[in-house]
């Protein structure tokens, strides 16, 4: 180590003091600077919060009020349905109820003393719980989900690749597992509690079920009120169930709601969760209460509860009571509906008695306005084939298609009319026709080879030529008739089935209807050019006669009605409007009046839809030998018609379809009909005129009173 000189220690003596004293000077002036920077800093923070408390004081105070004080809603009552003259159909009957609604952070485990509690203090009836039912509420005390988790096995803890598992609805499942059959074998009174457990845990957070909505006593509500504070989320309030003061056939026709426990239609949830539903709010389901579920649903009533700092319900108190819904009234007055019933039911009970009936499928009658589509009597008799026991059911007039036979020759004419082929009361030859691969086709009244009768347009009406329809749909193909004659079509080529279900379809046969419900079928179009079928040539010319497609009543009424009017064919409807609510929840005011839905009109001219309308009146007025309506001749209001006969076939059995679509009166249409009696084994007394004859006497009647 090198020594240091003496020049060098008396250089370094007199540096440190330099050193020092430099060092000393600035230490007071950072320290001086630092205290300013946080005295500065303290100034603006006393600052803030002043400026918070004072000026921002009574927006956060709010604020953090609202954190601990929510609204929630509940079910308003539902709108109510009401026949044409305003008897009530479908109500509401109002019950007390406790529910139970559930606070923020509130688990399963919260439930359980509040559960036993009100069990203690009232008496709710068990439902038929499942055995997931009562394993939850046994695991749901944190005791007992202990114990069963102890008995979870390292394999259990392990999924099929010997991963642990972390995710815990999965090890709940496994726990689920543990659960031995003796320790969920409840008595009655833990079987109560149990069910109060899962209703309350049928909800999420700040939603409200129902603990009890039928029976509740005024006992039960003022003791759940004595004990509010010590059963959190608990409180009284009023339900409702739908109500049907009327027996009538029509309740089919309303359709149903769902419960509070079944609460949305799993297959619907999401969209109606988008339109700002609950899961356990009850909807329409079917049919009226379906289809206007938007009017009927009421708005939901507002109650504003207070959280403590655990998320639970301490108070409840209701800011708004709710709308009930809007209310719903039908085209269909249930005195006029009943008669028709009443026609339909005993003149079909004759054909069963007289075994006409053997091996129908039922009766199935509309009648409705032909100038707006309000349908005025929808009545279906379904047939127990075992019984003979005849079911209302006026829905299968929209959901049950037959053979409609030659009911469809109005609208055969109108083809040939828009085709070109004939331009108006054209004359065609009927005579028995033979096709090439098919048996003899010919009109009930010449089935004689070689015999030829002129007819015009409104004679084939009146007599219901087959031959002269035919005869329209080889002029469509560009040929005449020649004996064992081959169609000029092939097979697979749909080109003339589709001009004439076309012209089919603007009279409202083998199209929707439109009608407001849903269900509806549009009847069946057999697929003659399908290539896996095995078709007959002549099915072209069945379908021109009405031998091969099906219609529902409802469709073959509107066909009627688009004759009736002139040509428009309009949705049928079977609500008149919507109406709202008088102080005591009854029928108000109308908001919004049904108008009539112009669907389309009929391609072709007023004179020549005027031609097919002399036809129908021909049918029940002319005097030809072969005229084929004359039943319905000396009602109470001018019938104007066509009538169908379709040849069926019940297994072995030969039936017939006796069917008939009318209007009256005739100058001045206020009434369309349909009738359709699938499946008899006899026509012969003409059943389906002399229920025509009847109906259009009721509505006579009907409007006299």
């Amino acid at each position: 180590m090198k020594k240091m000189s003496f020049l060098d220690k008396l250089k370094k003596e007199n540096e440190e003091p330099m050193t020092q004293k430099s060092k000393k000077s600035h230490i007071p002036f950072r320290l001086n600077l630092l205290f300013f920077v946080i005295f500065g800093l303290f100034v603006a923070l006393i600052v803030r919060l002043g400026y918070l408390q004072i000026a921002e004081g009574q927006e956060y105070a709010q604020k953090a009020e609202e954190n601990s004080t929510l609204k929630i809603k509940s079910n308003a009552p539902r709108g109510q349905i009401y026949d044409a003259k305003g008897n009530l159909l479908a109500g509401n009957k109002a019950n007390l109820a406790i529910t139970y609604t559930r606070g923020k952070k509130v688990q399963t485990k919260d439930l359980v003393p509040i559960a036993n509690k009100v069990n203690d203090l009232i008496n709710v009836p068990a439902d038929e719980l499942t055995e997931r039912d009562k394993k939850d509420f046994w695991l749901a005390n944190p005791e007992n989900l202990k114990a069963a988790q102890k008995r979870l096995t390292d394999a259990d803890k392990v999924d099929e690749k010997g991963n642990k598992i972390t995710d815990e609805g999965t090890l709940y499942v496994k726990t689920v597992e543990k659960v031995t059959p003796e320790e969920i074998n409840f008595d009655e009174h833990t079987l109560q509690a149990a069910t109060i457990f899962k209703r309350m845990n049928s909800v999420g957070e700040l939603n409200t079920a129902f603990i009890k909505n039928e029976g509740v006593t005024q006992d039960e509500i003022a003791i759940i009120g004595e004990h509010t504070s010590e059963i959190a989320g608990v409180s009284t309030g009023m339900d409702w169930d739908r109500d049907y003061p009327s027996d009538t056939d029509l309740r089919s026709l309303l359709g149903k709601v769902s419960s509070q426990k079944a609460g949305l239609p799993a297959e619907e949830a999401d969209e109606y969760i988008a339109k700002g539903y609950e899961l356990n709010d009850r909807v329409g389901t079917s049919y009226l209460e379906k289809q206007y579920e938007d009017i009927l649903q009421g708005q939901k009533a507002i109650s504003e509860v207070t959280l403590d700092s655990n998320g639970k319900i301490v108070t409840q108190k209701p800011v708004s009571e709710g709308k009930k819904g809007e209310n719903l009234k039908l085209t269909i007055d249930t005195a006029f509906q009943a008669k028709v019933e009443q026609v339909v039911r005993e003149q079909y009970q004759q054909l069963l008695a007289t075994g006409n009936a053997a091996y129908s499928d039922g009766a199935y009658v509309v009648v409705m306005n032909p100038k707006t589509g309000a349908v005025m009597a929808m009545v279906a008799l379904d047939r127990d084939p075992a019984t003979n026991e005849l079911t209302s059911n006026p829905l299968a007039t929209i959901n049950k298609a037959f053979e409609p036979g030659s009911v469809v020759k109005g609208a055969t004419i109108s083809a040939g009319y828009e085709q070109g082929v004939i331009t108006g009361n054209d004359v065609l030859i009927d005579e028995p026709l033979q096709i090439y691969g098919s048996e003899q086709k010919s009109s009930v009244f010449n089935k004689v080879p070689g015999n030829q009768i002129p007819l015009t347009a409104e004679q084939a009406l009146e007599y219901s030529s087959n031959a002269y329809m035919m005869k329209l749909v080889l002029k469509m193909m560009n040929t005449d008739y020649q004996y064992n004659m081959k169609l000029p079509y092939q097979t697979g080529d749909p080109t003339l089935f589709n001009v004439l279900r076309k012209t089919f379809g603007e009279y409202g046969m083998g199209v929707s209807t439109g009608i407001d419900l849903p269900g509806e079928s549009t009847g069946i179009s057999n697929k003659d050019f399908d290539s896996d079928a095995a078709p007959m040539p002549g099915h072209l010319l069945d379908l021109s006669f009405g031998q091969y497609d099906t219609y529902t009543a409802m469709q073959l009424a509107q066909y009627a009605s688009t004759v009736a009017n002139g040509g428009t064919r309009y949705a049928p409807h079977v609500v008149e409007g919507i109406y709202d609510n008088k102080s005591d929840g009854s029928l108000g005011e109308l908001k919004e009046q049904t108008k009539p839905k112009e669907l389309n009109k009929v391609d072709i001219s007023s004179e020549q839809m005027q031609l097919i309308q002399n036809g129908f009146y021909d049918v029940v007025h002319g005097n030809g030998v072969f005229t084929t309506g004359k039943y319905m001749q000396g009602a109470a209001l001018d019938i104007a018609a066509k009538t169908g006969t379709a040849e069926t076939n019940v297994g072995e059995h030969i039936t017939v379809n006796s069917n008939v679509v009318a209007y009256a009166p005739y100058d001045d249409p206020e009434i369309a009909i349909s009738v359709v009696l699938p499946h008899l084994t006899s026509e012969s007394t003409r059943p389906n005129q002399s229920m025509v004859t009847a109906i259009v006497n009721a509505y006579a009647e009907y409007k006299a009173q």
